[in-house]
């Protein structure tokens, strides 16, 4: 067992000590140190890293599915504010658009997003506010039919006041929500971000009307001190 100079054991202070401490520099916040901090100090983040997801989110989306099994091969996927395409990597892989595992059914990965973003092999991206008129048909058209899967990572920007950044990110998944109704296949799958907070009850009734079937998860990447969970609807009734 490893010691100090003076004789006293190290035992429990290794693991502790190899966290990265980020020293308050002239211009930075104190809440900000605290996210440099904690994103230098994340396993997941280290594992995008590593593994050439283009951020963490994209564990998400992996550990959803490894629990509601939507993204098969062969199935058609639309990704609604897809940048920065963490969430685009793991569906070409998981339908497999690029056509890589022989045998299988060939998917597609379509993604849209109010910003440029880098391509992603295998997905097709577009500059789209999905919120416009006609978009919908669009999406169908780029597509070449309906959807069988609409998934959003999307998040309104941050008032810095909880319970208005609730409502925002709620009436911004009903929004996809409906546009989900637009552009799915029957049987289809839905899955969005929201932030609990209690003004999500009126989507629930929505998406029971909508799917045979409605849960919500906080799969095990979403930090723990967010209030973040997944919604995932499944089997469209059209």
């Amino acid at each position: 067992m490893a010691k100090t100079p003076d004789g006293k054991n190290t035992s429990g202070r290794g693991q502790r000590d190899l966290k990265v401490k980020v020293k308050s520099a002239r211009g930075r916040t104190l809440s900000s140190t605290r996210w440099l901090q904690r994103q230098l100090n994340d396993p997941y983040v280290k594992r995008a890293q590593t593994e050439g997801y283009r951020g963490r989110a994209a564990f998400k989306i992996l550990e959803v599915d490894e629990k509601f099994r939507f993204l098969v091969p062969g199935a058609r996927v639309v990704d609604l504010g897809c940048a920065p395409g963490g969430w685009l990597q793991v569906a070409v892989k998981r339908v497999n658009a690029l056509g890589e595992r022989s045998g299988k059914r060939i998917g597609t990965v379509l993604g849209i997003d109010l910003q440029e973003v880098e391509p992603v092999a295998g997905a097709e991206v577009h500059q789209l506010d999905f919120m416009d008129d006609g978009a919908d048909d669009q999406v169908k058209e780029w597509l070449g039919g309906k959807a069988d899967v609409v998934m959003s990572d999307m998040a309104a920007s941050s008032s810095g006041h909880k319970q208005t950044d609730h409502l925002r990110i709620i009436s911004l998944c009903e929004t996809a929500a409906y546009f989900a109704f637009d552009v799915l296949e029957e049987g289809g799958t839905f899955v969005a971000k929201v932030l609990a907070g209690g003004a999500e009850g009126d989507l629930q009734k929505l998406l029971k009307q909508k799917f045979t079937k409605v849960a919500n998860v906080k799969p095990p990447s979403s930090r723990s001190d967010s209030s973040e969970k997944f919604v995932v609807a499944t089997g469209f009734r059209g």
